[in-house]
């Protein structure tokens, strides 16, 4: 009895639910903020920037949100029109209906929103999983697409199907009471490996992450996501005719600098540009050197 009441007591103290979506957000929204029918879910999508320049779709990472790209909205804002957007299941955007959380099923709600923001032609900018649904967008509706940048994106998986968060999400039994588990210690490990700059690990930066995962649906979002998504085939890569950037932190420790230059080489025709000094969110940790290689490629 006493073994139950302690583990029950672990239970309560560690139990994590989900916040209620109005008051997330009021406090991650911003003035920009608008909220669309998109396929089916309510995408929190921000349009900013110069409305009569180049328009540009901006996709984050997996358990991302557009909050990541504040930094190169700021940067590229004056001559260019900077789409970003909550992927279902990660941010505002909350559950998607259709419930599947693939790279396929993204691209699809990447051409949905096009669509749905009137857009014909546009740059498609990707970073980690969002990168994959870039290329994966770009090789699929090469029409579409005028320009492609890839920030640091996964294609060949090697190191990102061993993260410790994803290893977590596909156990049985652990997976689906996981993540109902408080996160803060979790984010806080994993964003000490995503940055180089420890500085960046903020008390902020890990809050907003555990408190958007707590949005109604995107843990078992997060869940389904890795259960069901299929390895990656770069195949494609080697038909992609779409001019493309590949933006690359050195100090990158999820997925390795080999995995650019394999890019680099199976794009044809693709530019690699390599910040020494950044790891696997170059865009937050110097948005202004890496929106300008951006500013000089568009």
């Amino acid at each position: 009895l006493f073994a139950t009441a302690v583990l029950a007591g672990i239970g309560l103290w560690a139990y994590s639910p989900s916040l209620p979506p109005e008051l997330l957000i009021a406090r991650y929204a911003s003035d920009e903020s608008r909220f669309i029918d998109v396929g089916g879910v309510n995408a929190h999508v921000r349009d900013q920037g110069n409305r009569d320049g180049i328009p540009v779709v901006l996709i984050h990472g997996s358990m991302g949100s557009l909050h990541m790209w504040e930094g190169w909205v700021r940067e590229l804002g004056p001559k260019a029109r900077l789409i970003t957007v909550d992927l279902p299941g990660h941010g505002l955007t909350g559950e998607w209906p259709r419930e599947e959380y693939t790279i396929d099923a993204y691209a699809d709600f990447v051409e949905v929103l096009a669509d749905t923001l009137n857009l014909d032609r546009f740059v498609l900018v990707g970073h980690s999983m969002g990168g994959a649904v870039a290329w994966t967008f770009a090789a699929t509706r090469p029409d579409r697409v005028s320009q492609l940048v890839l920030v640091d994106v996964a294609g060949y998986l090697r190191v990102v199907e061993a993260l410790l968060p994803t290893r977590l999400a596909r156990m049985p039994v652990i997976g689906d009471i996981g993540i109902y588990f408080k996160l803060e210690r979790l984010v806080r490990r994993s964003l000490a490996e995503v940055y180089a700059d420890p500085a960046m690990v903020t008390s902020e930066r890990v809050t907003r992450y555990a408190e958007l995962q707590r949005f109604p649906g995107n843990r078992e979002a997060t869940v389904l996501r890795a259960r069901t998504q299929p390895p990656l085939d770069p195949t494609p890569l080697k038909r992609l005719t779409v001019p493309t950037l590949i933006l690359w932190g050195a100090k990158d420790r999820w997925v390795p600098l080999v995995d650019a230059r394999r890019f680099q080489n199976d794009i044809k025709g693709a530019k690699l540009v390599v910040f020494d000094d950044l790891g696997h969110n170059p865009m937050e940790e110097d948005p202004a050197a890496t929106a300008a290689a951006v500013a000089a490629f568009l």
